[in-house]
């Protein structure tokens, strides 16, 4: 730098100044950018809202994991923080705690608010989601909290907005079945205030109810939280969690596991029971055969007899007068069967002697034959030989052909030529037609005539 001139310095020094507000304002840009990432994500996530903190237990962990999100009435409003097995006496297996951020924190209430663990897909996935409360109060409160006496909080019947938050057990329970059971949230009034002192308490805790918006009521702190063992809102501190009951499905996986059993077991049955109607078939066979036999031994008797020379079965079914009847029959069908037979031999005869004649007749031709066939072998032999001189002269047939052509082209001059003309005029005679039909004559009076 020492050698440069001063107007090389003042240059440098320039572009020294312009790098640097380059690098600042980059800086100050990729800053902001990561804060505004920063900012979309805690809007995203609820880290800039109040949350609370809610438990459950489940009999399985199954298709859950930290971080999964937790939904109600559609919409994402925490996710699993923390999923812990139980003590094993206890009678769940699994401690499931997640987060609700606000303002959704207010649909959960002390009834009708439960966590649902429902199969999300087919792959063993489950999702939890928390139902709106129905009933009752809800498990936490924003509004601001204060203690006092009976004769303090008379000042506060003619304020609606002033609930209790103790929970009283109301006096009109024990003979009025529809009364409610409970003064929890109950307005001050001067009702209230004579049936807590009927019941001997001194000082209550009254809570001032205030109508937030949505973005304050994102940021208010809870100040009491509903405790189920104690019946009534305890202070509310960042560890505690409320517990929800579970409404649990298992896993599609499970579910057709059970399937698979249920159905294993139902297809045992039914062998069984098919084995089981086999084995009274057969006893039922046996117990048929056993039966039959008797009647297997009547049957052999009766073959038996069947197998005699004299005939058996025909004397069973054919009486004695029957019998002598049908050997009559047998014997004239014998008689005629015998002249049948002689006529059969007559015409066998006469078949014999025509075949003799169909012989002779043979041999008579076949000499005849043999005679034909000397004239047809010399036949054979002039055809051959002349077909051997056609071979041999192949011009004769060109030379016959172009000698017949050129008769032809002669006999065409021949007409053409005036000298000649005259003698291939075609003479045309006048034949008279005798074909055509009769001419006919009108009579004087219109009557036809034929001549």
């Amino acid at each position: 730098m020492q050698d440069l001139t001063p107007q090389l310095r003042t240059r440098l020094s320039r572009v020294e100044r312009a790098v640097g507000l380059f690098v600042l304002l980059a800086t100050a840009v990729l800053l902001t950018g990561f804060g505004w990432y920063l900012y979309q994500t805690g809007q995203r996530k609820g880290w800039f809202v109040t949350k609370v903190r809610y438990s459950t237990s489940l009999y399985s962990a199954a298709g859950l994991k930290v971080g999964d999100p937790v939904t109600l009435m559609g919409f994402t409003v925490g996710e699993i923080t923390r999923i812990d097995g139980q003590e094993p006496e206890e009678l769940y297996n699994v401690y499931i705690e997640f987060s609700v951020r606000a303002p959704y924190y207010g649909y959960i209430w002390t009834g009708g608010s439960r966590v649902r663990v429902n199969p999300s897909d087919f792959l063993g996935k489950r999702a939890v989601e928390v139902t709106k409360g129905t009933n009752y109060i809800p498990t936490h409160l924003v509004w601001n909290i204060g203690e006092f006496s009976l004769t303090e909080a008379e000042a506060f019947v003619t304020n609606r907005n002033r609930l209790l938050v103790d929970s009283i057990r109301n006096p009109d329970s024990f003979t009025n079945a529809n009364a409610p059971r409970w003064l929890t949230l109950a307005p001050v009034d001067a009702d209230l205030l004579a049936k807590v002192a009927s019941l001997g308490t001194n000082r209550i805790r009254v809570a001032e109810r205030v109508a937030l918006t949505a973005d304050e009521l994102k940021t208010r702190p809870i100040t009491v939280m509903w405790d189920l063992k104690r019946g009534a809102y305890v202070p509310y501190a960042a560890t505690n969690a409320y517990w929800l009951p579970p409404d649990e499905a298992p896993a599609l996986t499970d579910r057709l596991d059970a399937m698979v059993r249920e159905t294993e077991l139902a297809l045992t049955n039914q062998l069984i029971a098919i084995l089981t109607n086999v084995a009274n078939l057969s006893s039922n066979a046996n117990a048929a055969i056993a039966e039959a036999r008797p009647l297997l031994s009547n049957v052999t008797a009766i073959t038996g007899n069947l197998r005699e020379p004299a005939g058996s079965l025909g004397r069973w079914a054919i009486p004695p007068d029957l019998y002598a009847q049908v050997l009559a029959a047998t014997t004239n069908a014998n008689v005629t069967l015998l002249s049948a037979n002689s006529a059969l031999t007559n015409t066998t005869m006469v078949l014999t002697n025509t075949s003799a004649l169909l012989t002779s007749a043979n041999t008579n031709v076949a000499a005849m034959v043999a005679q034909l066939d000397v004239p047809l072998r010399q036949l054979s032999t002039i055809v051959s030989n002349l077909n051997l001189q056609v071979t041999a002269n192949t011009n004769f047939v060109t030379t016959l052909h172009a000698l017949l052509a050129d008769t032809d082209d002669l006999i065409q001059g021949l007409k053409r030529h005036w000298l000649f003309r005259g003698a291939f005029k075609e003479k045309t005679l006048k034949a008279k037609n005798t074909n055509a039909p009769p001419r006919v004559f009108m009579s004087p009076k219109g009557a036809s005539q034929w001549r």
